[in-house]
């Protein structure tokens, strides 16, 4: 005899993000060597403000690591231009 399986109830979350992080890493390779740079961020999200888009401020801070390892990249070869 087949046993009906009970629906389950979809489950809503109720916790809030208090803290987002992201990394960025690169290599470049200039003439034999290769060159590695990364860069970590956290950013607390303030718990008393109830409009804030995470998503936005997901994209604002994915945005500023992968800028920050594109500079150091940038900084790297300027050094080899020389």
């Amino acid at each position: 005899m087949a046993v009906k399986k009970q629906k389950e109830k979809e489950y809503i979350p109720v916790g809030k993000t208090t803290i987002i992080a992201a990394s960025s890493r690169c290599s470049v390779k200039i003439r034999d060597n290769y060159y590695t740079v990364e860069y970590h961020e956290e950013r607390a999200i303030p718990c008393d403000i109830d409009n804030i888009d995470i998503k936005q401020e997901r994209i604002a801070l994915w945005n500023a690591v992968n800028n920050e390892c594109d500079t150091q990249i940038e900084e790297i070869i300027k050094a080899f231009q020389k």
